[in-house]
């Protein structure tokens, strides 16, 4: 989608990219083929490139801001909503010019970041909506937005474009990034996680099996089952015996699935190796945060 003319590679021979040229019989790797699909998995990259945006650049506005003596400016509802929009499209940017979408493509789609939240600007300056409706409506506006955007250039064909290899290898790793941004926060203030988190763990493959319909098959379903009784009993027991013992139940409970998430990489089944890698990581590294804070906190 959104393809750049003027990044397409017109000679034939060797090309130093991260995937081969298309032919008939091979598709790229940029997007998936078939219409809606490939709309779906723009999208969703788009949510993801948003998320890591302002995981990513969140902190640096706060930190900048304290240092400017900007706090409370920052703090205002408007202001908030701008920067968070601009978090945002950064992320979403960085990502759409790597999958070679041309920049009237990333101007639409920067475009739907700020104007839902500029529309609400004057309902919030004559009171008729307050400051947790301005951020509310101008994500729910965002989601139209963006669909429309990506709709109308859904027939545009992404280019094959040259790259540099350490540029791919962590573009292919963007699981584990996004899940070593997500639990940064962590490692700042470690804590140790609810019990009932752990009903999270089990809930998501089975969630997704059923989307995708990968429970069938031999013993499939019945694995699933299993690994949702077994996390289900950890989080009871957790919630009854409390204390230090219910916290090291929690830790170990999300190091398990760690465990359950790389056997599933490996065999690619149930659910897509990206979700694996992602929930790997971040398993791992929240039971580490919570062994870390069991470990520094007095019994």
């Amino acid at each position: 989608m959104y393809a750049d003319p003027a990044a397409r590679v017109p000679s034939p021979g060797p090309l130093t990219t991260d995937q081969p040229a298309p032919t008939d019989a091979t598709q790229t790797d940029v997007t998936p083929a078939g219409g809606t699909r490939r709309l779906l998995w723009h999208l969703g990259e788009m949510a993801l490139a948003m998320v890591a945006g302002m995981l990513l650049l969140g902190p640096l506005f706060e930190m900048g801001g304290a240092a400017l003596g900007a706090t409370d400016t920052l703090a205002r509802p408007e202001v908030a909503a701008l920067v968070m929009a601009t978090t945002m499209t950064v992320g979403m940017t960085v990502w759409m010019r790597y999958r070679a979408h041309h920049w009237r493509g990333v101007g639409e789609m920067a475009a739907a970041m700020y104007v839902p939240f500029l529309l609400l600007f004057v309902p919030y300056w004559t009171g008729l909506l307050d400051a947790d409706g301005l951020l509310l409506g101008g994500h729910l506006l965002m989601v139209p937005a963006m669909v429309l955007v990506a709709v109308r250039h859904r027939h545009e064909s992404a280019a094959v474009i040259r790259r540099h290899p350490a540029v791919v290898a962590l573009a292919r790793r963007w699981p584990t990034g996004l899940a070593l941004l997500v639990t940064a926060d962590m490692w700042l203030a470690p804590g140790v996680l609810s019990p009932w988190t752990m009903l999270v763990l089990p809930g998501g493959y089975l969630l997704i099996g059923l989307i995708r319909r990968t429970l069938r098959g031999p013993g499939v379903l019945a694995t699933q089952l299993a690994g949702l009784a077994v996390w289900g009993t950890l989080t009871l027991v957790a919630v009854v015996v409390g204390g230090r013992s219910a916290e090291w139940l929690v830790a170990l409970g999300w190091l398990a699935h760690a465990g359950w998430d790389l056997a599933h990489h490996r065999s690619g089944r149930v659910v897509p190796r990206g979700y694996t890698e992602f929930c790997g990581v971040l398993d791992a590294i929240l039971a580490a945060v919570m062994i870390l804070a069991i470990l520094s906190t007095p019994a």
